[in-house]
């Protein structure tokens, strides 16, 4: 594998996550319910998340021309390049077209094996998350980590519900009546990325959804495990860099989540 300076990396993609960052905050200000589409039912994409991807990518070409790319709104795939940046210009759609929160910039950079560098902008906190392979996890410059929760029945945990609705409603009601009552708290914010650096953060003890992208998760993933954590898919696996089931914990409750999920994961429907 070629040699690369991460911590050179991390510099500069923080640089391009604050710009594009900046730009959706910009957008925000002027932005019209009337300029979205619909990918798919409840679904959005708005000329904001087209325009942020066309930053983000144009500068990270810059970086590491040799690197492909995975990105929500279509750009590249992974293919046979030895790098690939994994991006999502704006995670939380839905909040940031209703001006709510949180909404953010996901960049990650993988080889085929493992997610190198990670790089979350939370916009309405202007939080800047980042970690990669050779460093511990921050934010702000702080450095962060899971928190020691390990009583399930004091544990905040977050759930998403994807747009499958069909296909995951059974699922996260069956999660819901286990969860609901006898955890400390579940909440439900809607930016996968800055969710699972909340758990890094030790601000949730979980986070738990299926039918999400990789760009969705893998900027996050490498940010939770650098502070501590753990994130798997529903069975339990961690070489699961093409997101779909993403459960992300501070390790200490995986376990026992991970016996509810798995209960309740034969009523997910493809």
């Amino acid at each position: 594998m070629k040699d690369l300076n991460l911590t050179h990396i991390t510099e500069e993609v923080k640089k391009i996550a604050l710009e594009a960052g900046k730009f959706l905050l910009a957008e925000r200000q002027h932005f019209e319910l009337d300029k979205i589409e619909q990918k798919g039912a409840h679904d959005y994409v708005s000329y904001v998340d087209k325009n942020s991807e066309n930053l983000i990518v144009s500068r990270l070409k810059s970086l590491l021309p040799e690197a492909g790319f995975i990105a929500e709104e279509g750009t590249g795939s992974l293919e046979e390049q030895e790098f690939c940046w994994v991006v999502d210009p704006l995670d939380g759609t839905s909040n940031f077209i209703h001006n709510n929160a949180p909404f953010c910039v996901s960049i990650a950079l993988r080889n085929k094996n493992e997610i190198l560098v990670g790089v979350v902008y939370e916009c309405t906190r202007n939080e800047l998350f980042w970690a990669n392979k050779e460093s511990k996890s921050y934010m702000n410059g702080k450095e962060i980590t899971v928190s020691q929760q390990s009583n399930m029945d004091q544990a905040f945990i977050e759930l998403g519900f994807p747009y499958n609705a069909e296909g995951y409603r059974t699922f996260v009601l069956k999660m819901i009546e286990d969860l609901y009552g006898h955890v400390g708290c579940l909440r439900l914010m809607g930016s996968a990325a800055a969710e699972i650096c909340y758990v890094a953060a030790g601000r949730f003890d979980a986070r738990i959804e299926g039918f999400i992208g990789p760009w969705d998760i893998a900027a996050g993933n490498i940010i939770l495990q650098q502070a501590g954590g753990k994130m798997t898919d529903f069975s339990g696996n961690t070489d699961h860099l093409d997101g779909k089931e993403v459960f992300a914990s501070n390790g200490r409750i995986h376990n026992d989540l991970l016996t509810i999920i798995q209960k309740h994961k034969k009523h997910i429907k493809a």
